[in-house]
């Protein structure tokens, strides 16, 4: 759908009492507004108004109103509402209040890099594989830090408890349109893993957004508690969001090389934003999380791998990242640092085809280590020329 009067067309339709307008915060925490059917017309003409003062990083008191006007194109029914008086979500551009567009808006930043590749004959596609905890509930329905099976890797059930959940996860999914590649249980107690089938730019980071709220939904209505967080148990492992990319040229040559060397160059530059809080730190050096700036093929102990695949499956494999990040934030910074890549015609190094986890320390010396903490990432974040000329300075000032 692209227009108002195919929304009201489909909500008359369809029984739809609520839409939700949905947008995220600089730290990329879904956030939604719902209103009644009878207030869609003026918010495709006007806008509705939220007070941004008390979004995260958004403003102050002093200039507060802000507006939401929805993208048509991103409706979908909310699968686990009620079938009667059905709630619908759509994803929102966000404006000022003289109608100009908010420069904190992370998916208009996105925007602007997919528009940036275009001019340059390029269209970069995107696949994510999210990790989760599933956590039980005590009496009083507070989570907790007790996980939902002690099932390992690959298990299956009834070691694997989180079956039925990841099925019903799916299922939500393809209702909403949202492809689900695989899922299954992952290392930690209780971890998960599911993984979607590329798509572009925008579209993947919308669906990234969606996904951690259909989860949290359904792990919610099965009694269940999820947790995104990069490391929520000591000695486990923790959640990653690895990032999969492949970029395709109108002139038919392949420029991969050249844009995995150009996010190598600039990937302590963007750490902070990639892992955006201290714990993000914990994670990384350990249990499959990278520590170097290196890649190679099939290697899971490099910060980039190349899989084994082959036509269209072929893809650049991003191992740093942590579902912490703002999707369209971390979406836009890859692009934009791989368009450089391509621009300077950056060559990658040679590929370090070992195990990073227990090679001798006279080697790894060598290699240029991701930050080791939240402060670290944040002081190269903000000497970066890079960074500042890709994002609006509230992102720095905010982190």
């Amino acid at each position: 759908m692209s227009s108002y009067s195919e929304i009201m067309s489909f909500v008359e339709e369809e029984d739809v009492k609520f839409i939700r307008l949905a947008f995220v915060d600089i730290a990329g925490k879904q956030k939604n507004i719902s209103i009644m059917p009878g207030e869609l017309k003026r918010a495709f003409k006007y806008g509705i108004s939220f007070d941004a003062s008390s979004i995260k990083g958004f403003g102050d008191v002093v200039a507060s109103d802000l507006f939401l006007r929805p993208e048509p194109s991103t409706l979908e029914i909310l699968p686990w509402r009620p079938s009667q008086g059905r709630v619908v979500r759509m994803f929102c551009d966000i404006f000022n209040a003289d109608g100009t567009p908010f420069e904190l808006d992370g998916r208009r930043l996105l925007k602007e890099a997919v528009k940036k590749a275009k001019e340059h004959g390029l269209t970069c596609y995107f696949g994510t594989e999210f990790e989760f905890y599933l956590f039980k509930r005590d009496e009083d329905g507070n989570p907790t830090k007790i996980p939902f099976d002690t099932a390992g890797y690959m298990d299956i059930a009834p070691e694997d408890k989180g079956e039925n959940v990841r099925r019903e996860i799916c299922f939500s999914l393809l209702n909403m349109d949202i492809i689900p590649e695989s899922s299954h249980h992952e290392e930690g107690p209780g971890q998960n893993e599911i993984d979607f089938k590329y798509s572009d730019a925008l579209s993947s980071a919308d669906n990234a957004v969606t996904f951690m709220s259909v989860v949290r939904s359904i792990a919610n209505v099965n009694g269940l508690y999820a947790e995104f967080s990069p490391k929520p148990l000591d000695g486990e492992s923790g959640n990653g969001l690895h990032i999969n990319m492949s970029v395709r040229s109108n002139d038919g040559k392949d420029h991969s090389k050249q844009y995995m060397a150009g996010i190598m160059s600039h990937i302590r530059e963007m750490t902070a934003f990639l892992n955006p809080c201290d714990e993000s730190y914990k994670r990384l050096g350990e249990k499959k999380a990278p520590k170097y700036v290196t890649w190679s093929h099939q290697n899971r102990s490099q910060l980039f791998r190349i899989p084994a695949a082959q036509d269209e499956y072929r893809r650049m494999e991003l191992r740093s990242p942590d579902p912490m990040t703002n999707p369209y934030v971390a979406f836009a910074l890859l692009i934009h640092a791989g368009l450089d890549g391509i621009e300077k015609n950056m060559q990658l190094d040679e590929p370090v085809d070992m195990n990073l986890y227990t090679a001798e320390r006279e080697f790894t010396k060598n290699l240029k280590l991701l930050p080791q903490s939240y402060a670290q990432a944040l002081e190269i974040a903000r000497k970066s020329e890079f960074i500042r000329n890709v994002l609006p300075l509230g992102f720095l000032e905010e982190e």
